[in-house]
Order: C-alpha cells, then sequence, then structure tokens
C-alpha cells in the first residue's frame, strides 16, 4: 500500500454567518503573465512552467483522447503548475480548453497521456485504480456543480458518508458532520434531506462534506454554476472561509467575477496555459449573511 503523506493543516477556524445583506467579494487583478518556458521564475513566483514543491505538482502533463481512428483531441499539451500548500487558484478558459481535463487528472479521476501529476508528494499515474481511490479519499474533497448529494440520505448523514470509507465509527462522522454544517450556517438543517434544502444550502452541504475528511486539496468544479447570482456570492463566501481556515483551493469556473475570489487565475486556452493572472486587493466590507428567516439559501 502507498503512503500518502498528510501535509500539516492550519488550524481549522469557524466560518460564522450575520443577519445582515450580503456583500460583494472584489479583487484587483494587478499582474498577468504569458506562460513561459520550463524552469524560468518571474518575480520570484510560482507560475506556469516552474514545478517545484506544492500540495499538488504538475510536470509536462499532455492529455490526448482517441475519438476515432482518425481523430486525436490534445486536450492538455505541456502544463507545468504547483499550488503550494494554502492556495487559491482559479481556472477559466473556453469551452474546450481543457479545464475539466485538468481538474480530473489533479482528482485522480484520470491519467496523463505523458509527464507527471502528483498529489501530497505523491505520482498518480504510478499508482493502481485503487491506491488512486485512496488518495482521492484521504487528500481530496470534490465540490460539484451539479451538488451530487444522495437523495435519500440526510444532510448531516451525506456529509458523514465519506467517511464511513474511513472506517470512522457512526458516532464520531456524525459529530464531524453536524460540526462542518455548523460551520457553513446550517445547524438548524441536519435532519433535511436534499430535496428540502435550496440550491445554495445543498452546495454548502456539498462543501461541508468536502471537508469532512481534513482533504490536503479541494476542488471545485464551477460551485455556483447552478444557483443565482446572489446564493453564489454567498456559496463563495463559504469557500473563502474554507481557504482562510488552511485549505488549498482549486477551482475551475467561467465567470470572471467568481475567479477573483482566488489570489491567482491560470487561463487556459487550446490546452495550453495562456498566462497567470496574480490577483489581490480584496474589499471585504462585511462578514456576509448566508441565512435569512426563510431559510432560502
Amino acid at each position: 500500500m502507498v503512503s500518502v503523506s498528510r501535509l500539516r493543516r492550519h488550524p481549522r477556524q469557524t466560518t460564522t454567518f450575520r443577519q445582515s445583506p450580503p456583500t460583494t467579494h472584489s479583487r484587483r487583478t494587478i499582474h498577468a503573465r504569458p506562460a513561459v518556458n520550463p524552469g524560468i521564475v518571474t518575480d520570484g513566483a510560482q507560475i506556469a512552467g516552474e514545478t517545484g514543491d506544492g500540495v499538488v505538482a504538475l510536470t509536462d502533463v499532455e492529455k490526448r483522447y482517441q475519438r476515432t481512428a482518425d481523430i486525436t483531441v490534445e486536450a492538455l499539451r505541456g502544463v507545468s503548475l504547483s499550488l503550494p500548500e494554502g492556495s487559491y487558484t482559479a481556472v477559466m478558459g473556453p469551452s474546450g480548453s481543457g479545464k475539466s481535463t485538468l481538474l480530473n487528472l489533479v482528482g485522480g479521476l484520470d491519467t496523463p497521456t505523458a509527464g507527471s501529476v502528483a498529489i501530497a508528494g505523491t505520482e498518480l499515474s504510478g499508482l493502481s485504480e485503487p491506491e488512486r481511490a485512496r488518495v482521492r479519499g484521504e487528500e481530496i474533497g470534490f465540490i460539484f456543480q451539479t451538488f451530487n448529494l444522495m437523495p435519500r440520505l440526510t444532510a448531516a448523514e451525506n456529509v458523514a458518508f465519506p467517511l464511513v470509507f474511513r472506517g470512522v465509527d457512526r458516532t464520531e462522522r456524525m459529530e464531524r458532520a453536524r460540526e462542518l454544517l455548523a460551520d457553513v450556517g446550517l445547524a438548524d438543517r441536519t435532519d433535511h434531506r436534499p430535496n428540502e434544502l435550496s440550491g445554495g444550502q445543498r452546495q454548502r452541504v456539498a462543501i461541508a462534506r468536502a471537508l469532512a475528511g481534513d482533504p490536503a486539496l479541494v476542488l471545485a468544479d464551477e460551485p455556483t454554476g447552478n444557483v443565482d447570482t446572489e446564493t453564489g456570492d454567498r456559496v463563495m463566501s463559504v469557500l473563502d472561509g474554507v481557504n482562510d481556515a488552511g485549505n488549498t483551493i482549486l477551482l475551475v469556473t467561467h465567470e470572471r467575477r467568481i475567479a477573483e475570489h482566488a489570489d491567482r487565475i491560470v487561463h487556459l486556452r487550446d490546452g495550453r496555459i495562456q498566462e497567470i493572472e496574480t490577483v489581490d486587493g480584496v474589499n471585504d466590507t462585511g462578514d456576509t449573511d448566508d441565512t435569512d428567516d426563510t431559510g432560502a439559501v
């Protein structure tokens, strides 16, 4: 059995919500760098083409799909990228640019045609499927656009479910689930099933589930794609809190305003990194309210 190193996490913080109007989380882009050749470092920053240590390290990754005998699709072409511990990275690009392929490779759901993908120091491509599944279960938390909650389970049971495969006893895993639901403002929804929750509440349950195993990395695939703008802002405030608590986040989105919650934005086009923007200038005017009297979000 392959041993996966446990990275040091910052002490987990509690996300609190107050009864106040939602605020817009805005950031200002201050740098934009084109993709560069491997080994080149600009201003001491970690950029495309530089690998190095991190929760995630992609080196010269290529992914090709054979659609027909005569048609080969090059989804990724020589992508190198490192995600330092505690970083927050967004990936943007047009349809077909390679965003989903990149996320699937980092999540161990697929393997590269060439190059390497390492998570927490473990190279994924050399692992068997059961070993990759173990890495996914122990080191990675997934947040999906469509929530992917089990309809017959309560919110708490959905959050606790990944811990079943870790051998955590029921009492402990349900306690952990209730604690995480409280962190995302759903302490009063633990016994509700998905059809009794709004879209925003279901996404927050999905976020809590992603955090159940204390992952080194959280992958978010269009986490606001199935909610309205206001609810999306509130969902993003929860993800901001997840990152503030020390979790590394890799987020895929097609919306600029969502991407600007991250520390940097990786732009993909035709399977290549075109540029990486470093983002700062956070303008938070107060805590975001994530609940109301009707529980609509």
